[in-house]
């Protein structure tokens, strides 16, 4: 039995990586959304809640994570931000090691993994798919977005890796300043030649 061969997907912000990655899922490859899944060990109820809360006091509520206070605990504290993540990285392996289980069978299976390249997520990973568009259309895309600014913009882009980088280290790029048509053309153009390339 041969394993899923895994496909990680990255992009800068605004760059349409959640509309690619729905792409693949409506193709038929299952797709691990990492940053979803923090949200819900985070989120009301989180497996994750009481232990942030036991390294952070205060920073969580009955709705889960409370971010603003947490963020402001851990922003520029890089002692506090390992803790942070020494708590919450294990348990997205832990739940990503059950997605690669249950989806055992499938030829292909998508790691959604936005600081794919600024952390060590490039290792786990196959073949490498970078979502990427001019930077005007970036720039438009995210200063849209309600509660952006061009300061909040610039900090993001600032910590992420920059889009040339991204792509000179990708194994396939796919273009999102297209329409959705034609970024869906690329996306299913390249399931099937990876599946071939099994």
């Amino acid at each position: 039995m041969t394993k899923p061969s895994i496909i990680g997907l990255t992009g800068s912000i605004g760059m349409g990586k959640s509309t690619v990655a729905a792409m693949f899922e409506e193709a038929g490859v299952p797709v691990f959304d990492a940053d979803a899944e923090v949200r819900a060990l985070q989120g009301p109820g989180g497996e994750l809640i009481p232990a942030i809360e036991e390294a952070f006091p205060g920073s969580t509520g009955p709705e889960g994570v409370i971010r603003d206070a947490l963020g402001k605990i851990v922003f520029g504290d890089k002692e506090k931000l390992k803790k942070l993540e020494a708590i919450v990285h294990p348990a997205v392996a832990l739940k990503r090691g059950k997605f690669l289980e249950e989806h055992k069978d499938a030829a292909l299976i998508l790691f959604d993994i936005p600081l794919l390249f600024e952390g060590s997520g490039h290792a786990a990973v196959d073949t490498i798919v970078v979502v990427s568009a001019p930077a005007e259309v970036q720039r438009e895309r995210v200063l849209a977005r309600p509660g952006m600014s061009v300061e909040k913009f610039e900090h993001i882009v600032g910590l992420q890796m920059p889009d040339a980088e991204k792509r000179a280290r990708a194994d396939h790029v796919i273009d999102t300043s297209t329409t959705l048509e034609e970024t869906r053309a690329q996306v299913e153009a390249l399931i099937l030649e990876l599946k071939a390339s099994l």
